[in-house]
């Protein structure tokens, strides 16, 4: 057994050393990051999870040790025992918090040898995910993917926290439960026990949460696996993490208040980021008029502008057409814009088909007037009317995308960020948060033929809409509310129904029937019944968060062991095939 571990122990993580420790005398342990050999002295940059430094092997210090070095390769494992020297002046590296020191090496113990990885981990490469998620166990070793994995613990550490600070009870919920098929589609568990069932794994914990608080718990909070057996992309994974929140006699102002002063909490502690408080609030409506979007990134300007009442009579005939069939004309601007050429234009045509856009129209505003394909079509006061709406100035380039509402905001909203995207107009630094509130209750699903709930059917909806419930379910508010970050959801919820006939009512619009509503959610409704109090929560994503505290590019670069996009673990083989024994013992047959 070795020495370094049984005895010496290490003194120091690598990361840790500064100037302020000259002189010291430090025992690190940790992996060969990069090894040079300079003329007879050997340098080897030590890495553990804290950082990287550098130990020198110097025969005139010590010839064994020196001796040793010599092994040394990529990946082996080091003991060493040293002095922090100041490193010889010119020779500091300022891109590294230890670039100021360097240990003069006495002792080196290997401690392993190392094959050589498939992949260098000393710098960044272009090797395909695949590999780098076969061999995740190396692929953790970057720092960059240890970095984010710390800040994930930080956060989770900061969450606990900050939630026990104001009163909140960590409740585990049950993992193998009940299905309810009303979402995404359920990851099924077959029982050994009774023959012919199965449980489901949780796609949240929501049930469970609003039982909890039937129960009198007031505030309950957890941090939560959840699953869903649904396609995949880069910001979701088959089982991902929730911060699951559920609070009692409180109003939408009570939860956004303290979700906020939740996320100023994280950003100041894991990045030394200070938020700026109360966050924008957006009706859904307005989000979707002003950004196509009902989770718009509000770091840019370029915000649509309807301007259907003003052509709907104009002498290009498409915006006649959709004008007079209940369609919309929207545009948006950008601000010295001039520089796209025809060739760009031409580009962003199927763009906006990719979205259902039939097309797209677009005017460069000149000092001598527009250029644009269809500004022959437009009577002047057309072209003075949507120069003032849109306060056009010359240099601007404006496009316009005619359709259904559905289709022109979906167009013009992916466009939007598409185009800042391109002429670099987002600032990569900013987070800019904002609510968006006030979502329909209900949408029209085609595919069923009914109205289906926008979040899930225990949502309560605004209650002076509540007539329209049988006549104009479309027409019906949603107590519920998203938080976005930069473009993206990061968390959502709503108040909840707290009285049984309310939610009954709820289930009669979505066609469940009472025998069907008693099948599929009865101990809820019972528990309706036993005086439960107005409630409300919030599920937060964190994979999702910590994605875009970190500016990884991949939900996959946050999680330890992520799924690939076909929802399979390239690393353990998962999933796989099962013995006939196994599937016997559960009644199971596999039908090809």
């Amino acid at each position: 057994m070795s020495d370094f571990i049984t005895k010496k122990k290490r003194s120091h993580y690598c990361g840790s050393l500064t100037t302020a420790d000259e002189g010291k005398s430090v025992i690190l342990m940790g992996w060969v990051h990069r090894r040079r050999d300079h003329g007879g002295v050997i340098f080897v940059d030590l890495r553990d999870r804290e950082g990287i430094v550098q130990v020198v092997f110097n025969p005139d210090r010590s010839s064994a040790a020196h001796e040793e070095a010599k092994k040394i390769r990529s990946e082996y494992v080091l003991a060493v025992a040293g002095k922090v020297h100041l490193r010889p002046a010119g020779m500091e590296n300022p891109e590294l918090p230890t670039g100021g020191v360097e240990i003069m090496v006495d002792e080196l113990e290997i401690l392993n040898e190392a094959k050589t990885p498939p992949f260098a981990l000393n710098e960044k490469t272009d090797i395909s995910e695949n590999v780098r998620l076969k061999y995740r166990y190396l692929d953790l070793r970057r720092p960059e993917l240890q970095r984010n994995l710390i800040l994930r613990s930080n956060v989770a550490a900061q969450t606990r926290a900050f939630f026990q600070g104001e009163g909140f009870i960590e409740v585990e919920t049950p993992f193998l439960t009940k299905s309810t098929p009303e979402g995404a589609r359920d990851y099924l568990v077959p029982s050994r026990i009774n023959k012919g069932m199965f449980y489901a794994l949780p796609q949240s914990p929501q049930i469970f949460k609003q039982l909890l608080m039937v129960s009198g718990f007031d505030r309950y909070c957890q941090i939560v696996k959840c699953f869903r057996d649904e396609d995949l992309r880069a910001d979701r994974q088959p089982e991902f993490t929730q911060i699951d929140i559920e609070m009692s006699f409180i109003c939408e102002e009570d939860i956004i208040c303290i979700m906020e002063r939740f996320m100023a909490r994280i950003f100041k502690a894991c990045l030394g980021v200070e938020l700026t408080l109360p966050f924008p609030r957006i009706p859904y409506h307005e989000a979707m008029a002003r950004y196509g979007k009902d989770n718009p990134d509000i770091r840019f300007k370029m915000e649509l502008t309807d301007l259907t009442d003003i052509v709907r009579n104009s002498g290009f005939n498409l915006f006649k057409e959709v004008g007079a069939t209940g369609g919309v004309v929207k545009s948006f601007k950008i601000e010295n814009g001039g520089s796209l050429s025809r060739k760009d234009l031409d580009g962003l045509k199927d763009f906006v088909a990719i979205y259902g856009a039939k097309g797209l129209a677009w005017a460069k505003i000149n000092p001598d007037g527009w250029t644009s394909p269809i500004f022959k079509f437009l009577k002047e006061e057309e072209v003075n009317a949507i120069a003032e709406r849109m306060c056009l100035n010359d240099g601007d380039l404006i496009v316009f995308v005619a359709d259904t509402p559905a289709i022109v905001n979906d167009a013009l909203g992916n466009l939007r960020l598409h185009l800042a995207k391109k002429l670099g107009l987002i600032d990569p630094a900013r987070f800019a948060f904002t609510w968006v509130t006030e979502f329909p209750l209900f949408e029209y699903s085609d595919t069923e033929k009914r109205w289906v709930s926008t979040h899930h059917p225990f949502t309560s909806p605004v209650m002076e809409d509540l007539p329209f419930l049988k006549t104009e379910p479309g027409r019906i508010r949603a107590r519920a509310y998203d938080l976005v970050l930069n473009g993206s959801e990061i968390g959502g919820g709503s108040i909840r129904i707290h009285q049984q006939e309310v939610q009954a009512m709820m289930f009669e619009a979505l066609g469940l029937g009472e025998q069907e509503a008693r099948s599929k959610f009865g101990f809820l409704l019972d528990a309706l019944e036993y005086g439960t109090p107005p409630h409300g929560g919030l599920a937060f994503g964190l994979d999702r968060l910590i994605m875009l505290m970190t500016g990884a590019e991949s939900i996959r670069d946050v999680i330890a062991f992520p799924k690939t996009q076909k929802a399979t673990c390239l690393l353990s083989d998962a999933p796989s095939p099962v013995g006939i024994e196994q599937l016997m013992e559960l009644s199971l047959k596999i039908v090809q």
